[in-house]
């Protein structure tokens, strides 16, 4: 009987295998999906197999890490496991994230070794406003620490630090303007806090008297912020040339200058105020503003990360975007530092993903859809890969053929998929370099599914589902 069992059992192995095989032989790979296998490279959980993309980074000044969804695991996971090598093996200076700047402000203390918060989770705590789990998971507190315990064993000057682009702030930026300005200069927060009474107009939480009546327009408010910035960079180098100098928060408070007159720039657009622009173009221009800025306080020589979804990222020329006259942080960057910059992009074909169903709703573990026909996304699933890494600056000269691209930003609606989160791309245009997920999931909230209800005007991105 024993014998029979096991003949039974190779039989079936082998007649399994047979039908694995028929069925591989019958599975004919495109000439195109055979050659984008041929040219990737496996990657798997071992930061080691990230080394393709640390030695296309060697010899640049950025690096911008996208991903194609701001709820995937693999996403954080693999952004992170390359930052750390690119902090620890090259040197690279800063990380710059798709957040708020007092926020990102916080953390960078507490991974400098400085202010009171003893672990990560605490640094990360004032990301409280809609979407937290951005930042607040469990990928970002890891890192985190890990940069910590990293910069501890460093001096000071050589400490990698962490700052947000984003201009949602500015409430907390106002704040933490006047407050800088009352100990600096008292004359000068006094005239500050009456340029910035007009920004009651966009909410009454911003006035400091409510019996006051805002009259400013839309125009004057911005002239009032623009000058309130002239006056604090002037005062940030006068004080910055006097011995002892605290250059950090100088350029704290420099930086929520920034904030508060772009974030009102952004918010007329938003609002359509006397023909404002752009709001995407603004705030993209915001976060190169930042990046600019960060480069010139730590140094010319400055190397950083920058961590921010696909959208923002990969060179808005290459896609849909460009066409309606849309910029993004990937082509400003591209077009200043040519080659010093490496744009890497993220993709997935399905899976899980932490997202909302709707602005300002709990976060959700919501399944990924397979992706559609047609797109790259589908093209990579057919490569029959599970993970991998593709050199798109070598890549098959027909990939570069527009295709459609995914997008899931912080909302997900699988009902309308193809008009709320695909567009039209380049790649190999788009990005240096891909990495691809096939089956992926969701990042873990620190928070479980909470969600904070954020401020209904300053902080409400479009209602477009595309990432904004």
């Amino acid at each position: 009987m024993k014998g029979t069992s096991i003949l039974l059992t190779v039989s079936v192995t082998m007649l399994l295998a047979g039908l694995t095989g028929a069925c591989r032989a019958q599975t004919v790979l495109s000439p195109l999906a055979a050659a984008v296998r041929a040219a990737a490279v496996p990657v798997s959980e071992d930061p080691r197999s990230y080394d393709p993309v640390l030695r296309a980074a060697s010899q640049a000044k950025l690096v911008l890490i996208g991903e194609a969804t701001h709820g995937t695991h693999e996403f954080y996971r693999t952004r992170a496991d390359i930052t750390k090598r690119l902090i620890a093996e090259q040197g690279f200076d800063a990380v710059l994230i798709e957040g708020d700047w007092p926020e990102a402000q916080r953390v960078n203390r507490f991974v400098r070794q400085q202010g009171a918060d003893r672990t990560a989770e605490q640094a990360l705590s004032d990301f409280g406003r809609f979407p937290r789990w951005l930042w607040r998971n469990t990928v970002v507190r890891d890192f985190v620490s890990w940069l910590r315990t990293r910069n501890a064993g460093q001096p000071p000057a050589a400490r990698a630090a962490f700052y947000g682009m984003d201009l949602y702030s500015l409430p907390a930026s106002r704040v933490e303007v006047l407050r800088a300005l009352t100990t600096l200069d008292p004359a000068l927060a006094q005239r500050t806090q009456a340029r910035y009474g007009c920004l009651a107009a966009l909410d009454p939480a911003l006035q400091d008297d409510p019996a006051l009546t805002v009259t400013e327009s839309a125009e004057t408010c911005a002239r009032n912020v623009q000058g309130v910035f002239t006056d604090v960079q002037r005062l940030v180098t006068e004080r910055g040339r006097q011995p002892g100098a605290d250059r950090d928060a100088l350029f704290h408070l420099e930086q929520n200058a920034r904030v508060v007159k772009n974030a009102v720039a952004y918010e007329r657009a938003s609002l359509d105020l006397f023909g404002g622009g752009s709001s995407w173009n603004i705030r993209d221009q915001h976060m190169v503003e930042t990046v600019e800025a960060v480069r010139a306080h730590l140094g010319p020589e400055a190397r950083v990360v920058i961590w921010a979804h696909n959208s923002h990222l990969g060179d808005a020329r290459a896609t849909e975007m460009g066409r309606h006259g849309e910029l993004n942080v990937g082509q400003l960057i591209r077009q200043r530092y040519g080659s010093a910059a490496l744009l890497v992009g993220m993709t997935t074909h399905t899976g899980a993903v932490t997202a909302a169903p709707e602005w300002d709703a709990p976060a959700r573990q919501m399944q990924v859809r397979p992706s559609l026909a047609g797109s790259y996304e589908r093209l990579f699933h057919d490569t029959g890969l599970p993970s991998f890494l593709l050199d798109l600056r070598r890549a098959p000269a027909d990939l570069a053929r527009e295709r459609l691209e995914r997008a899931i930003g912080v909302q997900y609606l699988p009902g309308t998929e193809r008009v709320s989160h695909y567009f039209e791309a380049s790649l190999p245009r788009q990005f240096d370099l891909v990495l691809h997920f096939d089956v992926t999931r969701a990042l873990q909230p620190l928070d479980g599914a909470g969600a904070v209800r954020s401020l209904a005007r300053l902080t409400a991105r479009q209602a477009a589902p595309l990432p904004r």
